[in-house]
């Protein structure tokens, strides 16, 4: 009879455990119920935040630091690749140095902005680690990861201006010789809430009079590139898709301008803009710049707007990089994009592209049919995905072509 107990709870428990891990996952995303354990560890985490902020224990983002604490890596240098950590006008760096020279040559260089929604993430997680050692090593190139400041400690636009200001420095002539960087092979890249400050440095230096060189590349994976519509298709497409869904990406956006929570639940409704920025809406109109085929379900309609303006930030171009016009975008250098079909920020990326190939820029997208939010950081155990490593190989291989 004791046998029998343990078992019905040892069942009960594990048919709990089941429902809990189990979600819809679409036919065509491969491994996926390693996805699903992955994402289930991020809803708990979300759950434990959620419960924690509403007991007044914790702040959300506190709680959900904690992957960011449990990835970190040790900065130290292997046999490939001289690890150093620096500051760059103040704002710390990891500088990835690979130990051969060929004949003393100039190397290439890569600035890399970490992803986390501008509140989480750290240039010492282990799969930026990775990335980074690997670019380095395989490109033989120079590779400064940034560690800009975090929201909702420091508000926009000091994550921004972290990250430019740590660009405005490498590009300096005395430091690019100190790394031995041939200053016209330089790129600046970055992925998801990274993605969004790589986009917005790369268009803002170009009217930086003190800098004297132009990047050779930018390569954005996966960008958050506009606060101003929270319905496009993908965000209604993939509102409860792991590993982003569209409640998690608004809490990154509010927290990234502000701690008022009017922004948040305005934004959750789409209702969060004002009559300045309802007018840049030109800029990511969906219904103009997505192809018909992610169109077709859905019928455009412009946000609403208010005479409240919640936040001055959602309209500046430094924090919504597609809000501008195409006389900013025709000077911008050949751009890489990644963008993935089961992700909120998929039309953000589409509609860059768009944009950035009518304005005359050489664009190279890759598109991933069976790509979720954040798949390119997937690549160790016991979390390592096919396509994590089809991606890295795929972004590795366009920089060594066209840096």
């Amino acid at each position: 009879l004791k046998m029998r107990s343990q078992l019905l709870c040892l069942t009960i428990a594990l048919a709990l455990l089941g429902y809990f891990v189990y979600m819809p996952i679409p036919d065509d995303i491969d491994e996926p119920w390693k996805l699903m354990v992955a994402d289930s560890l991020l809803r708990s985490l979300n759950h434990l935040g959620n419960v924690a902020e509403l007991l007044g224990l914790k702040h959300y983002m506190d709680i959900m630091w904690f992957f960011t604490f449990a990835e970190q890596a040790a900065v130290i240098s292997d046999d490939k690749v001289k690890v150093t950590e620096s500051m760059f006008h103040e704002v710390p760096v990891i500088v990835y140095e690979p130990m051969q020279k060929k004949n003393e040559e100039l190397r290439r260089a890569i600035i890399y902005i970490h992803g986390g929604g501008w509140c989480l993430g750290s240039a010492k997680m282990a799969p930026y680690d990775l990335l980074s050692r690997r670019t380095a090593a395989e490109l033989n190139a120079v590779v400064v990861s940034v560690e800009y400041r975090l929201a909702p400690e420091h508000h926009f636009p000091t994550p921004f201006n972290d990250a430019y200001h740590a660009v405005k420095h490498f590009l300096q002539e005395q430091v690019l010789a100190q790394y031995s960087v041939d200053a016209t092979r330089i790129a600046l890249s970055g992925d998801s809430a990274g993605g969004n400050m790589a986009a917005a440095v790369a268009q803002q230096i170009q009217e930086d009079r003190d800098i004297k060189l132009d990047l050779k590349a930018q390569a954005l994976l996966y960008p958050v590139l506009q606060a101003l519509d929270m319905q496009t298709p993908s965000y209604q497409q993939n509102e409860y898709m792991p590993i982003l869904p569209k409640v998690m990406m608004i809490r990154f956006w509010s927290e990234y301008f502000t701690s008022d929570k009017t922004l948040y639940y305005a934004m959750l409704e789409n209702r969060h803009n004002s009559l300045k920025s309802i007018q840049l809406m030109k800029f990511a109109n969906w219904s103009i710049y997505l192809p018909e085929n992610y169109r077709q379900k859905y019928t455009y309609s412009d946000p609403y707007f208010d005479s409240k303006d919640l936040s001055e930030s959602i309209s500046d171009p430094r924090a919504s990089p597609l809000l501008v016009d195409d006389d900013k975008l025709r000077v911008l250098p050949k751009t890489y994009i990644v963008t993935c079909e089961y992700d909120v920020l998929r039309d953000d990326g589409v509609m860059y592209v768009t944009r950035l190939r009518r304005a005359g820029v050489q664009v190279h997208h890759d598109h991933y049919g069976k790509g979720f939010h954040g798949a390119m950081m997937f690549t160790m155990l016991p979390f390592s995905f096919k396509i994590a490593h089809e991606m890295t190989e795929n972004y590795i291989n366009w920089l060594n072509k066209n840096l």
